[in-house]
């Protein structure tokens, strides 16, 4: 919970889960924004609005969740409607790259610029657009899905039932997939994750950090499919600036930013690369609540700068 400065007044984190049935997760939803509004000393009449980031794809003029691939048992889902009813304050529904997005151009590493995209590589990847200082979502507001863009033809299977996308390759989920195959019992990744099964990429950072081979191995071939993904989206997009978040994010400059910002600008045309920057996010751990923030102001015309 916080104000359109950014200023948050509190907070409360969860894991992401999902019973299989959408409408029960919404109440408990609900119920935590009560108990957020109960701790702060705050009366939940007195918000101006609520703002919900969610994995697309997503109608945004209804507030209705289609067919998200990563949340199992969320098939229109009308959240705006259910959460309206249950709390009694107006929503908005927003993809979660498209609301990260308006938060680092409003708040993080994004501030400054006109033309920006932000990509997130959590459980799945997606891509928020922030074009002529303004947030572009495309028709049906299906923009900026750049997870679902082909990297190889007839490649690894997506969850979203295409081959050879960027997000089977760099999204959280299956990349934790194939190191569950993949993963060397005597690897420090498995002695970080406690067996080669459990392994996941926050692992492999860690372990590449401390020159693993499997681990740095693995971070390569992350680097050069983001790589490519990103060199599609600046020769379509022209950006002043793409901000990568999440696995990026955690895994630094050296072993991640520099490697992909090298990769790209060798294949794009000198002219494209040479004002382009790729930055880290500049949110942090506060990304999730800034961008719900965000979210809300975006309904009432206030997060368009």
């Amino acid at each position: 919970m916080g104000d359109e400065r950014g200023g948050l007044l509190a907070r409360r984190r969860r894991p992401t889960r999902s019973s299989g049935d959408a409408e029960r997760d919404l109440a408990e939803i609900a119920d935590e924004a009560r108990a957020v509004c109960a701790e702060s000393g705050l009366a939940l009449a007195s918000l101006r609005g609520v703002g919900v980031s969610v994995p697309g794809p997503l109608d945004p003029e209804r507030g209705v969740l289609l067919d998200p691939p990563n949340l199992a048992g969320w098939r229109e889902v009308p959240i705006r409607r259910l959460l309206e009813a249950s709390l009694g304050l107006p929503v908005q529904v927003e993809n979660d790259a498209n609301a990260a997005a308006l938060a680092e151009h409003r708040f993080g590493a994004g501030r400054g610029f006109r033309h920006l995209a932000y990509l997130t590589m959590s459980t799945g990847v997606g891509a928020g657009l922030v074009l002529d200082g303004k947030l572009y979502a495309g028709r049906q507001g299906m923009a900026g899905e750049v997870g679902h863009a082909p990297v190889e033809w007839d490649g690894e299977p997506c969850a979203c039932g295409l081959r050879g996308c960027l997000e089977a390759y760099v999204g959280g989920a299956a990349w934790t997939r194939r190191l569950a195959r993949t993963t060397p019992a005597g690897s420090r990744v498995a002695a970080l994750a406690g067996s080669p099964e459990r392994a996941r990429p926050e692992h492999v950072v860690e372990a590449a950090r401390a020159g693993d081979a499997f681990a740095l191995a693995e971070l390569a071939r992350f680097n050069d499919y983001l790589a490519r993904g990103l060199t599609a989206l600046v020769f379509v997009l022209a950006p002043e600036v793409v901000i990568l978040g999440t696995i990026p994010t955690a895994a630094g400059e050296q072993l991640c930013l520099a490697p992909v910002r090298e990769q790209v600008k060798a294949r794009l045309w000198p002219r494209l690369a040479r004002e382009l920057r790729i930055l880290p996010s500049g949110l942090g751990e506060d990304r999730p609540y800034l961008a719900g923030i965000c979210a809300a102001l975006e309904a009432e015309g206030a997060g368009r700068p």
